[in-house]
């Protein structure tokens, strides 16, 4: 019985061949086989098995030239068997980069053979469209900020959840990282708050929006008692070390707070909004701008942006921005003194002593004119 055109044909004498001593054909074969697997009008899953079997045993044994030829060729084909892509890439080098370039999906198994033998790949692989959410989760894991970046700047994926997460909080941190997460249309306002600093202005009206509506929806605790006078009043004295430690301490932060962004203009930013939070009166607020810092004071349009901030944000959206800042929550107000029942025997003691300290006695001088009254 004639043999179908579209079998696979018989290479047991190729094979044969490839054992004499000093005469390889393993990459002839594995070049014709690659040739005729990517040409081929129908690939039934038989012929799908005996390709992969017979790639991936002659893939780690030719040269460098013959694997990048074939992985160029087979990394397009949607049909290649993933163990034949991974094999490729686990080579590294030309087949690695072809693979990584070409394949139409990079699974986990396959970015985890492209990076194994330790290349300095990882962007690269960031940089693809098309990445699945297992993969960019993974990547983003990583921790390296080349991968991060390149990640925020890849258009072609879509970042959300945990691994827009561990962007934006290492975003914090990074401007340049945090400039590429504030320019994706797919990251939403309220996503992007903690990175508040380093947007523009007509970013942060928008992340301001965002933040104004929920904040809204929640009782905004009473501000610390006098803290506006003990601001100014150190502020006048260019107390800038206990000031920035008395703003802590009445907003229930720590008193380093500030150092955590390193650009002194938005460093000043965050204070403004610390004075916002912790209740501050506009003019108070004008009054440190003008003597905390005489190179902030010299520069009539900062102060003008600095008031402008603290006009533009109220004080409960300025309590969250703070605290989505830092990624810790504001301290609520401490009760000054220990709860008193209303109801109770406590309760009727404490009125009663009330009421008799309420009873005065009269003044020694109308108590002796009483007396004499009476007595004439």
């Amino acid at each position: 019985m004639p043999s179908s055109v579209d079998a696979p044909p018989d290479l047991s004498g190729l094979l044969e061949l490839s054992r004499i001593e000093n005469l390889d054909l393993k990459p002839v074969i594995l070049r014709v086989q690659t040739d005729l697997f990517v040409r081929a009008s129908v690939r039934d899953r038989n012929a799908i098995e005996i390709f992969e079997s017979l790639a991936c045993g002659l893939i780690p044994t030719v040269d460098e030239e013959t694997a990048r030829v074939v992985a160029r060729k087979l990394a397009p084909c949607p049909e290649t068997p993933p163990a034949v892509l991974q094999a490729l890439a686990f080579r590294g080098g030309g087949a690695r980069d072809a693979v990584v370039e070409l394949a139409p999906v990079l699974s986990r198994g396959l970015i985890e053979a492209a990076l194994a033998d330790g290349s300095d790949i990882a962007a690269r692989i960031a940089a693809r469209a098309g990445l699945s959410r297992e993969a960019v989760d993974d990547l983003s894991r990583e921790g390296r900020p080349e991968i991060d970046r390149a990640l925020a700047a890849n258009l072609g994926i879509t970042l959300w959840g945990a691994a827009l997460t561990r962007l934006v909080d290492r975003g914090r941190g990074a401007a340049d990282l945090a400039r590429l997460l504030l320019v994706r249309p797919d990251v939403s306002a309220a996503d992007l708050v903690p990175l508040y600093l380093h947007a523009d202005p007509m970013r942060r009206a928008v992340i301001g929006r965002a933040v104004e509506a929920t904040a809204a929806l929640r009782p905004c605790p009473p501000p610390p008692r006098d803290l506006g006078a003990v601001l100014t009043g150190l502020s006048a004295a260019h107390d800038v070390g206990a000031f920035v430690a008395a703003l802590a301490d009445g907003l229930g932060l720590p008193r380093d707070f500030l150092t955590v962004v390193a650009d002194a203009s938005a460093r000043y930013d965050l204070l403004t909004l610390g004075l916002r939070a912790a209740g501050l009166h506009e003019e108070e607020a004008v009054y440190i701008f003008l003597t905390l810092n005489q190179g902030v004071a010299r520069s009539a349009e900062r102060v003008s942006d600095l008031v402008r901030l603290f006009r533009t944000v109220s004080r409960p959206a300025a309590r969250d921005l703070v605290a989505a800042l830092l990624d810790r929550p504001l301290a609520e107000r401490v009760r000054s003194e220990p709860h008193q029942p209303l109801h109770g025997p406590e309760a009727k003691l404490r009125q009663g002593a009330e009421r008799g300290a309420g009873q005065r006695a009269p003044a020694p001088g109308r108590a002796g004119a009483a007396s004499s009254a009476k007595a004439g």
